[in-house]
């Protein structure tokens, strides 16, 4: 089995399992599971009549469950199918809900998978590899409009046009198929000072395409919301501003756009309210100690009584 530290470092561990503060005999559920380092947390703290289900789309997550325990249920899913499994395992509501948006760690350090411009692959980038459209689809099919909005939308890249314009150009002499091929077509767009931050984005764009994250990140909040019982805690860890307002937003209004609902009488129909309401992000130590850290940002709320 592999270890938790070494398939990826949990951000925020305690702060973001305090957030959920647990019944010993509480239901939850763990949305990312990745290298488990959340989920073992969670159950350490639940009771021998707790449950939690830990969902993943990696194959290879499923190395890290633990072992021999019945309180335990990994789900190799994508999160946004929350509700279709809690009806399949007859579970009619959570106590709370925690999803680490981040990539994890084994991601970026495995050169086979794509994630990272540090190694030479295949352009595939996805999270779950049994189908779908891999980044070089992307960079090969999409017109040079839809890429340049990626880009700029996902990445935040001023130079998404550019950089659109340039991958359209090159590939018309042959297909984008090597981290190779879009490094050597992105590096010139790069300024110096800050080309590894922006080549990371480039990446970062063309991985939130390929694994459909904001659509499925929309759907998991939804699926969450109903899921969960009165009382019951929302966690989320995120680590770009694009996913940050989303969920932000959901948490102000109970939808990702932020519109806030009222009544006849002019008063606010919030299903949520923010239990910490300045944003949580690692400190000094945790930022040194795992670089990845620095971006993220912990946001935690409570499902209010109707």
């Amino acid at each position: 089995m592999t270890t938790c530290s070494a398939y990826h470092v949990p951000v925020l561990l305690a702060e973001s399992v305090d957030g959920l503060n647990i019944r010993p005999d509480g239901v939850y559920a763990d949305m990312t599971f990745g290298g488990g380092g959340h989920s073992r947390e969670i159950l350490s703290r639940l009771g021998a009549s707790g449950r939690l289900y830990g969902f993943d789309q990696d194959a290879d997550a499923e190395r890290n469950i633990p072992e021999n325990d019945g309180r335990f249920h990994f789900v190799r899913s994508n999160f946004r199918y929350l509700r279709r499994w809690l009806r399949y395992y007859d579970e009619p509501a959570l106590d709370g809900v925690l999803a680490d948006l981040g990539v994890s760690s084994h991601h970026f350090d495995d050169e086979t998978r794509g994630f990272s411009f540090r190694f030479d692959a295949r352009l595939d980038m996805r999270m779950n590899g049994r189908g779908g459209i891999t980044a070089a689809d992307v960079l090969n099919s999409y017109s040079e409009e839809r890429l340049a909005q990626l880009f700029y939308l996902y990445g935040e890249l001023k130079t998404g046009r550019k950089l659109a314009s340039a991958v359209v150009k090159a590939r018309s002499a042959r297909p984008l198929e090597r981290i190779e091929d879009l490094v050597a077509v992105a590096r010139p767009l790069l300024g110096r000072e800050r080309e590894k931050k922006d080549m990371a984005k480039v990446f970062q764009a063309l991985r939130i395409e390929v694994n459909h994250e904001m659509e499925a990140l929309r759907e998991m909040l939804g699926a969450a919301l109903s899921s969960l019982r009165p009382g019951g805690r929302l966690v989320i860890l995120t680590y770009h501003s694009l996913e940050d307002r989303m969920v932000k937003n959901f948490i102000r209004s109970g939808n990702v756009e932020g519109l806030v609902e009222q009544d006849f009488f002019g008063n606010r129909k919030v299903p949520l309210r923010a239990v910490n309401n300045k944003v949580i992000v690692p400190g000094a130590e945790e930022q040194e100690r795992n670089p990845r850290s620095r971006s993220a940002k912990l946001r935690i709320a409570e499902k209010i009584a109707e």
